[in-house]
């Protein structure tokens, strides 16, 4: 009888099973390398990543808050990342903001009166439109907060209208287009940084009203004095003293004046007539305007004003106590490098 050898023992499954376990060992030889060779690829792609973003933030923070650049590129990049120039009482001061202040500054000085020769004069231009520029935004930003604070808002539809005052502003009928190229060429804005500026004055604005209970009681006392005194603008001015504003146009001036919005409400009164108490168009006080005289164009009349004191002398509070921090310092001596 024939004995049957191990291997002619094994069913044709087994040694399907078996062939198919040798391909796969072949496979495993190839399959490993080419796994490592990945995760080597996938580190090195990492690692390469994380250095790059590090010199991009690393040359970003140099840019802003050692040498102080102001340039068009990284304006644009302070738009979109939340990055901030300084705090006020805790509230963050966009970094965008300021720079949208400087620039709106000395692109307007630059583009009218021409470039200062002077070197030194050209940077100490520089300095003090930054220095101005960082106040502005950090006055800008406390408002916001008081805003909130304060359940004061501006909606879209505000913005848009006082935007579209603007455009007839001094008795010019302007169209947008040719509007937001004066704002680019003068101001070296868009049209939405435009309306981001206009937003935060009507906010500003719209704070000072409200907190300045002191300039309401003020106001109350020169509306009740003017009744008493027959509406004698010069009595009560010098019985208020530096409390108030008192002011004569002298003659006429147009009545697209830009003056706070004083001539544009004079126009609507008659010879001898009174306003009652208006907000400045420019949001710092209230107005009286008496008209003395007018024609289709031009108007004489006398004022008041009570200004609004409570929001700077709060902002000037918070500055002596310390709560304002500035990330940034704009000492030319300090940012010999920098760059506009």
């Amino acid at each position: 009888m024939k004995l049957l050898s191990k291997e002619e023992k094994k069913t044709e499954q087994e040694k399907v099973d078996e062939r198919r376990e040798e391909v796969l060992a072949q496979g495993r030889k190839f399959k490993y390398p080419l796994q490592w060779t990945k995760h080597r690829i996938v580190v090195s792609t990492i690692l390469i990543a994380v250095v790059v973003v590090a010199v991009v933030v690393t040359s970003g923070w140099l840019a802003l808050y050692r040498f102080n650049m102001t340039d068009d590129m990284l304006f644009r990049i302070t738009k979109i990342l939340p990055v901030s120039v300084a705090t006020v009482d805790g509230e963050a001061v966009r970094f965008s903001d300021y720079l949208m202040f400087y620039r709106s500054s000395i692109t307007s000085i630059e583009r009218q009166s021409g470039q200062v020769d002077n070197e030194g004069s050209v940077e100490a231009l520089k300095t003090q439109y930054k220095q101005s520029a960082l106040n502005e935004a950090e006055k800008y930003t406390y408002a916001l907060k008081l805003a909130k604070e304060n359940d004061v808002t501006v909606s879209s539809e505000e913005v848009e209208e006082e935007f579209q005052r603007q455009l007839k502003i001094g008795g010019v009928e302007r169209s947008e287009e040719s509007f937001v190229k004066i704002i680019e060429d003068n101001f070296g804005l868009s049209k939405d940084e435009y309306e981001r500026m206009l937003y935060l004055t009507l906010v500003k604005a719209k704070v000072e009203e409200k907190i300045d209970k002191k300039a309401d009681e003020l106001a109350d006392k020169v509306e009740k004095m003017l009744k008493e005194n027959d509406g004698n603008y010069q009595a009560v001015a010098e019985a208020l003293g530096d409390e108030i504003k008192y002011e004569e146009t002298g003659g006429y001036v147009s009545s697209q004046n830009i003056d706070g919005g004083r001539a544009s409400e004079a126009v609507k009164l008659e010879p001898g007539q009174q306003s009652g108490k208006f907000v400045s168009a420019n949001g710092d006080g209230y107005y009286f305007v008496k008209l003395i005289s007018k024609t289709d164009t031009e108007v004489n009349f006398v004022s008041i004003k009570v200004p609004f004191t409570e929001f700077k002398e709060q902002f000037d509070k918070l500055k002596e106590d310390g709560k304002i921090t500035e990330f940034i310092t704009v000492n030319p001596e300090e940012n010999e490098n920098n760059g506009q």
